[in-house]
């Protein structure tokens, strides 16, 4: 089965660690990715799941494992394995014991689009960086005051 991808033409892709002391996941990070892919303003990629017990244990659960997939159905048209056991060991790694993480790769989607709108119109993206939301905060506060 094809991936629906095409290198060509696929967006930026960025990882996020999203973690939970004392294990509180809730799972209501779900329905916001499922409407992110939905929009199409993402393509989840990949998801993984990371637990840290008290005694430093650590446990990995993929989406495709029950535990997880009922709740996360759908989040994922496409998974492939661009998380590697390496890259969660890493993240187990900065994990307090008695904590969790979800490791989500996604796709941009809505630079796929730009880019192709720019590549069409033979322009060039020079820079692309994402400002980091306390410094966001201190210029919406600034204006504020």
């Amino acid at each position: 089965m094809g991936s629906g991808l095409n290198a060509d033409s696929v967006g930026p892709v960025d990882v996020a660690v999203i973690a939970f002391e004392g294990n509180r996941f809730n799972g209501e990070i779900g329905p916001a990715l499922r409407d992110l892919q939905k929009d199409e303003t993402v393509r989840i990629l990949d998801l993984t799941f990371v637990r840290k017990a008290d005694d430093g244990a650590v446990d990995v659960v993929e989406l495709a494992d029950a535990e997880v997939s009922e709740l996360f159905q759908q989040v994922a048209d496409v998974q492939f394995d661009l998380l590697s056991d390496e890259d969660l060991r890493s993240v187990a790694e900065t994990l307090p014991p008695r904590s969790s993480a979800v490791v989500v790769a996604w796709e941009n989607a809505w630079a796929a689009r730009l880019g192709a709108a720019v590549r069409d119109s033979h322009g060039e993206i020079r820079l692309l960086e994402r400002i980091p939301r306390d410094t966001v905060v201190e210029a919406i506060s600034a204006l504020d005051s």
